[in-house]
């Protein structure tokens, strides 16, 4: 019996790690390629790359080569390097955001770009820190390669890209976003419309602790910070 059972979770193992894979190299296509002309970027400089909801960045290495962040699921599955330096795709990305799981790793511009335009420095013209040197700037991202904590919101590709750049990790995008999150929370509409999806959620549930408790907390929580 023990056997059987022992043969059983073999099968669903192998059948489980077989489907992933499938699922993360499978149907994801990339934009078509474009012609970077990586001559114009200098070794040290921050890159950046426009996306639908987000900016990408990187630190220029030289030789047509870019470290830059990137959460990825890939090195949690298996440990063939052939597998988990092939190019990241936007599915292994995401379960990678979800697992918390990230890398350093240094790919080809065209690799970092993804099919979207590359754009040197933007970034810097709105930040009023210092830049160190470009050849300090490279080192500590080729100091950084490999397996790094990630969070979405506090340790992300920006602060990656400016704890390289500026000697200090930070995100405009994260503090844009806590911008946003703030108005919201200190909106009165959405007191009010938490306040009705918790009575709707109680009346539904009964007067049940697990749906009286956030029923009550969450409107007392946005009517305190406003």
């Amino acid at each position: 019996m023990l056997e059987l059972l022992t043969f059983l979770l073999e099968k669903i193992s192998s059948f489980v790690t077989l489907s992933l894979f499938s699922f993360l190299s499978s149907g994801q296509s990339r934009c078509p390629p474009r012609c970077y002309e990586s001559s114009s970027f200098q070794r040290g400089d921050l890159l950046e790359v426009p996306r639908t909801l987000f900016t990408h960045f990187g630190i220029y290495l030289g030789d047509n080569k870019v470290a830059h962040l990137m959460p990825d699921i890939m090195p949690v599955v298996t440990s063939d390097r052939s597998l988990i330096d092939s190019m990241v795709t936007n599915r292994r990305l995401l379960l990678g955001v979800l697992c918390k799981r990230a890398s350093v790793r240094v790919d080809t511009v065209e690799d970092f770009a993804y099919g979207s335009p590359v754009l040197r420095g933007g970034a810097e013209r709105a930040r009023k820190s210092r830049a160190l040197e470009r050849e300090e700037a490279a080192q500590r991202a080729e100091e950084l390669v490999g397996n790094v904590p990630y969070s979405l919101l506090w340790y992300n590709c920006e602060h990656f890209a400016t704890y390289c750049r500026y000697g200090a990790a930070s995100s405009f995008q994260t503090d844009r976003f806590c911008e946003c999150l703030k108005s919201v929370i200190r909106d009165q509409r959405s007191l009010l419309f938490s306040l009705l999806l918790g009575m709707m959620f109680t009346i539904y549930h009964g007067l049940t602790p697990t749906a009286t408790l956030p029923a009550v907390i969450i409107p007392f929580i946005l009517w305190m910070v406003e």
